[in-house]
């Protein structure tokens, strides 16, 4: 495999990815419950931190590396945040 053949792979992969995000943007918006949106989230940070590992291998950025890394951190911590307030507000069936 040539080196602008995987970069051409890696890109389209990240494109299907910002395909899926947008699909699971929608349902973040429409629900229908708190945990539906609250996982939809979730998703939505899981994908972009795969869509900023595939972006810095095909473009040879390992800086955009520690971006996906602080990334995914974030998205963990706003998980458990997330949860905490649902299960202290009584959200949880």
């Amino acid at each position: 495999m040539t080196a602008e053949l995987l970069d051409d792979v890696l890109l389209t992969a990240a494109a299907l990815f910002v395909v899926l995000a947008i699909a699971m943007f929608y349902r973040a918006v429409a629900g229908p419950t708190t945990q539906d949106r609250v996982l939809a989230v979730n998703v939505l940070g899981t994908n972009t931190v795969v869509i900023l590992v595939l972006l810095a291998a095909a473009l040879d950025e390992p800086w955009v590396l520690d971006i996906a890394l602080i990334y995914a951190l974030l998205n963990f911590l706003m998980a458990v945040a997330i949860s905490k307030f649902t299960v202290e507000r009584g959200g949880v069936l």
